[in-house]
């Protein structure tokens, strides 16, 4: 039996077609997943069958073709751009002799290496170990069968057995720690909700812009590069809105075509920031030809995950490659369907901000308002809600607090603790004594 390798970068890629030719553009997807992994890439092997075979997934004269072209290039892993059956993986490298993945852990590997919060850790070694645990038997020597002879006789497979029990201890391990995060997320969710502080996700096919878009409009700097799947953890910062307005704004995963149902799995507390989000900003590179199929890609993962009924804007970043000037396009109904920009020089970016201020509404109110010492239970109510801006103790020991909340949780909230406010004056200051004193800063609503 091959005991498989520790290590291996030189990659020959193998992409079948299943009914029709490959496609270009696969091919291309598939290289750049390959060097996105960290491969030296020395050639792509392609072909077309009508469906799989059962033990090799390509056919006999296939593989003594790859074999022969991992001879002479000297790969030492080969790359298959499909889901491969356990046994289709180990009768393959006993044949070829070097190591042999398919997509699911080519994708997993990317991730594996691009991970850096403790959450998308625990998420891609779960993915991992329940990806592995599918592919330990005959895979080593050492595990293969019982051996024959006096003195040589021992417990058959009990290693094999123990590693499966590690594993399943393991994932257990996991899935309880992914519990205790997905609790804390949901925790900060209804905190998010109770306050109703809206947010709005970017999602979008994998090096599209998201996050060179999410930098632009949020001044973060999260790591952007040409390469698939830059980013993998996701960050959610304040996004500036008109009217001195403000969102959460989330930047996820990317998607990818085939996303391996492990990794949905594994990430889908991850993708809940989308699922849980008022808008989507479903980012397209404009330049790219399969920007079709790209978006109904994107569309179907949404849908798995549970947010494909929650209303989009299509962004469709990087139009200065295609020359287009930023504009908006809007839905018969006079909804803002579309958005062209460019993440890269920021053009355009002015008109999504005001298309996401337009889709949140108005009704936000936004001012200066002094409490006297006497009201510390409603100053605390405020930070708890997360409205305040802004804190000031005045001479006299008031407090001046700059808020921004939606106008019927400020509402709400002055009912709750007795303070006096005039919802039929947007312009009138809530009072100009008692609880209330009179702003050194004009109050006003904005909406």
């Amino acid at each position: 039996m091959f005991e498989r390798p520790r290590s291996g970068e030189r990659a020959l890629l193998v992409r079948i077609g299943l009914g029709q030719p490959p496609g270009k553009d696969e091919l291309n997807e598939l290289t750049s997943l390959a060097a996105s992994a960290g491969a030296e890439v020395l050639g792509v092997i392609t072909g077309t069958r009508r469906a799989p075979d059962p033990r090799l997934f390509v056919g006999s004269g296939k593989a003594e073709e790859i074999h022969s072209a991992v001879k002479s290039l000297g790969a030492d892993l080969v790359v298959f751009d499909h889901a491969l059956s356990p046994s289709q993986e180990r009768n393959l490298e006993a044949l070829l002799q070097c190591r042999v993945i398919d997509r699911t852990g080519l994708i997993l590997d990317i991730f594996a290496q691009r991970a850096r919060t403790f959450e998308g850790q625990l998420q891609v070694e779960l993915a991992q170990l329940k990806h592995l645990s599918t592919r330990l038997v005959r895979g080593w020597t050492h595990l293969e069968r019982q051996k024959g002879g006096i003195g040589l006789r021992g417990p058959g497979e009990t290693q094999l057995e123990t590693d499966r029990r590690l594993l399943g201890n393991r994932i257990k391990t996991l899935n309880a720690r992914l519990d205790k995060v997905l609790t804390q997320r949901e925790t900060t969710r209804r905190e998010r909700k109770r306050a109703e502080i809206p947010t709005v996700a970017l999602v979008g096919y994998t090096n599209a812009g998201k996050s060179t878009l999410f930098n632009y409009l949020t001044g973060a700097k999260a790591f952007a590069a040409d390469q698939l799947f830059a980013t993998l953890d996701p960050t959610v910062r304040r996004l500036n809105l008109p009217d001195a307005r403000f969102a959460l704004l989330a930047d996820t995963v990317g998607f990818v075509r085939d996303l391996p149902h492990e990794l949905v799995a594994a990430f889908r507390s991850t993708l809940q920031e989308a699922r849980e989000s008022t808008l989507l900003l479903h980012v397209v590179d404009a330049a790219d030809p399969e920007r079709g199929e790209r978006i109904e890609q994107v569309n179907r993962v949404l849908e798995e995950v549970g947010a494909g009924s929650l209303p989009q804007i299509e962004v469709y970043n990087k139009a200065d490659l295609l020359g287009e000037a930023p504009r908006v396009e809007a839905a018969a109904e006079g909804h803002v369907r579309r958005v062209w920009l460019s993440a890269q020089t920021g053009a355009g970016t002015d008109l999504l901000v005001n298309a996401i201020g337009d889709f949140l509404g108005p009704e936000i109110v936004h001012r200066h308002i002094v409490l006297d010492p006497a009201r510390g239970r409603a100053r605390a109510r405020f930070f708890a809600a997360g409205a305040v801006l802004a804190e000031k103790t005045l001479p006299g020991g008031e407090t001046d607090l700059e808020i921004s909340m939606p106008r019927l949780a400020f509402e709400d909230l002055c009912r709750t603790e007795g303070l006096p406010f005039s919802p039929n004056d947007p312009l009138q200051p809530c009072a100009t004594g008692g609880p209330f004193l009179q702003s050194p800063v004009p109050t006003r609503w904005i909406g």
